[in-house]
This record gives structure tokens, sequence and C-alpha cells, in this order.
């Protein structure tokens, strides 16, 4: 059990999630397994981790005196959200137990900046120039050509802030994004979407079994595990390289990276230092998990290699697919586990839930599951 000592008595040590989203509650629950208890901090009085955990603060993720008062009742701070702004954590992890720090965070948070630092520490990435207006924007197209992908610098997720140009219409189409700070990228032709999740404690350096990533509408879809058409060599050289990433940046926790793969050679689309939808899988696919691991970092603990339990699947439920999902649940089959957020609102593309199929490939999937859910 984790514990601190204060006068004498001992006290349960407490983590502080910045975030109460679906990351957040899986945290929680991985927090609480570790022998601990949580405090998170999130606008909505109805977030999922909200109800989980032991305490929580209802207020903006740029609050500086809810976020002053999350740290105060907290040993150690994380957050589950990319979209925390990375300036307000400076000055607490100056005088808190932030164990990620800001840097990461803040790394993540400009497309321009990730990319850069991608680069520099050796990772290759897709052609891409900064776009501030529409002379930079037909003088990066003429450089890097079309297609080719527009998008913020800031604030998109999930396929928003985001377009594609393929002619000189798009390129008219698109000016209106010009309005804030955007980067240009090389269209990229790949084979493949693949994502590696790590969790470092500065001494050790740990990585999940690479899934397969499918997405729709620039959402996760699905997670194959392991990644269909990816050989052992290949494989084994993106987690190399991820991890050498990873320590020559200095991070530390969590962290997940996006690739495209063509052929043998991958390329670096993004990151996000926090739990990953693509590393749902790991709770009932793997020996150990991504929320485990996180919060034996945050606690402490040592980490552990985790390894696959069996080919697995995860399939990601928005609100077209929640009654599905219910139903699947409702069936209580061997091999299937569905987790359903709790959330208050369902809508058509927002993320309600999971579904891990474990001991199930891609093919297998499409032949027995896919019908039962929107295309």
């Amino acid at each position: 059990m984790s514990v601190n000592t204060l006068n004498g008595e001992r006290k349960l040590k407490t983590i502080g999630i910045i975030g109460a989203g679906q990351l957040g509650l899986m945290l929680t629950e991985a927090v609480h397994g570790a022998g601990a208890r949580t405090v998170v901090l999130d606008p909505d009085p109805q977030a999922p981790a909200g109800r989980a955990a032991d305490e929580r603060i209802v207020a903006a993720y740029d609050d500086a005196a809810a976020l002053e008062e999350l740290c105060r009742r907290s040993d150690a701070v994380t957050y589950e959200f990319e979209n925390v702004p990375g300036s307000v954590l400076i000055p607490l992890a100056e005088r808190y137990c932030i164990p990620q720090g800001f840097r990461p965070l803040y790394d993540s948070q400009d497309r321009l900046r990730e990319k850069d630092n991608a680069r520099s520490h050796g990772l290759r990435t897709p052609a891409y120039a900064a776009v501030d207006d529409e002379a930079s924007l037909r003088s990066a197209v003429a450089r890097i050509g079309l297609p080719s992908v527009l998008k913020t610098r800031t604030l998109g997720y999930d396929g928003h802030g985001q377009a594609v140009l393929r002619t000189e219409a798009d390129i008219e189409k698109a000016l209106p994004m010009l309005a804030v700070p955007c980067i240009l990228e090389e269209f990229v032709r790949f084979d493949y979407e693949a994502s590696v999740v790590l969790v470092s404690d500065g001494r050790r350096t740990i990585h999940f079994p690479i899934g397969r990533n499918v997405h729709r509408d620039g959402i996760l879809d699905l997670c194959a595990v392991p990644a269909e058409g990816m050989d052992a060599a290949l494989g084994a050289r993106m987690a190399a390289e991820s991890r050498r990433f990873m320590e020559a940046c200095g991070y530390r926790g969590i962290l997940a990276i996006e690739y495209f793969v063509r052929g043998d050679e991958f390329y670096f689309n993004e990151m996000a230092p926090r739990p990953h939808n693509s590393g749902h899988y790991t709770i009932e696919g793997c020996t150990t998990d991504q929320y485990r691991e996180l919060a034996h970092y945050l606690l402490g603990m040592p980490l552990e290699e985790p390894r696959l339990v069996a080919p697995t699947v995860m399939k990601n439920i928005l609100g077209q697919d929640l009654a599905a999902a219910e139903a699947v649940a409702a069936e209580a089959r061997e091999g299937v586990f569905v987790h359903l957020y709790g959330k208050s609102q369902s809508r058509p593309k927002r993320k309600m839930g999971h579904i891990t199929f474990v001991g199930m490939t891609a093919p297998e999937y499409e032949a027995a599951w896919a019908d039962r859910f929107v295309k």
C-alpha cells in the first residue's frame, strides 16, 4: 500500500489529476488498485472520473487558484487532457510534485513545435512548414506539393482543425483556417497507422505491444494487437527509436506516439503525454496496463514490463454505437470486455466507451462483429 507518514500516522498517498474524463476514470481505478487516493479537477461537474475519485474540484483547467488547491491536496499531480495549458504548470512544477513536468505537455501542444522536436531528436517526419497567411500557405504548397494537410497548430484533435488540400479549390476553401497559426504537412500515403505507448521512470523505460490503428473521420475506431502486417524487425526498430526519443527528451511518466507506416519506414505523426485511446486494450490484453504503470510511476513504485496475453482488438464506442455496446455488455460473453464511461450526454461522435476483444484478430473481428456497429 502506498503511504506517507504524518505525525507518526500512516496516510494514503493522493494523486491529483487535471481532467476527469474517461482517461482520468481509468487512472483513478488504477491508483485505487495501488492503494492510493485521487483528487480530480475538471470544469464539468458530471465528468466520469469525478464520480470515482475521492475528491473533486470543479474549475477550469487554467484556473490558477484551483490548480494550486489541487496541487496542495496531492502528493503528485498528472494530467489526462492534452489541452491543459502547459504554461500554467511551469510555476506549479517549481513548487509542487508534478513528476512528468510541463515539458512533454508543452511540446505536444503546438504541432510545429512538436514536429521540430521530433525531427531534432532523430525521428523521421513528413515534410512540413509553418503557415501564417495566404502567401506562406501558397509558398508551402509550392514546396511540399499537393495533396497536403493544413492543420491548426494548437487545439486540434480527433480530426478537428485540419483539412486535406488536393486542388486549388481546396486551398481557397481552407483560407479561413488561417485566422490562427497553422502548419502544412506532406500527405503521407501510408499503409497503416501504428502507435507505441511507453512509460519511463528515468531509470527504466517500458513499452506496450505495438497496435495497428484504424481511424474513421479522424477518430480512432479500432486498435489491433499484434499490428497486422508489421514484421518483428520493424516493430523492434519502432519501439527502440521511440524509447530513445523519450529518453533523449528527458520525458518521464507516460508517452504515446502515433506513426504512419509505409513499407519498412515509419513517420512521426503526433504524441500525447497521457494515457492513450490506442492503449485501452492493455487493461485486459496485457499482463499489466498503461494506467497501472502510470500509477506506479506516480507513486514511486517499480515498473513492470508488459506482455501480450493473446491477440486483442479494441473497438472505440462513439455515441452512435452506444446502444449496440450496451447490448453486447448484456450478453456477457467470455473474452469480451465492455467499458462504458458513464457520460451524462451521448452524441454521435463523442467517445462513450470501448470494447476489448481478447483472443481475437482483426480479420476475426471484421467477420464476426463489425456489422453490429455503425460503419
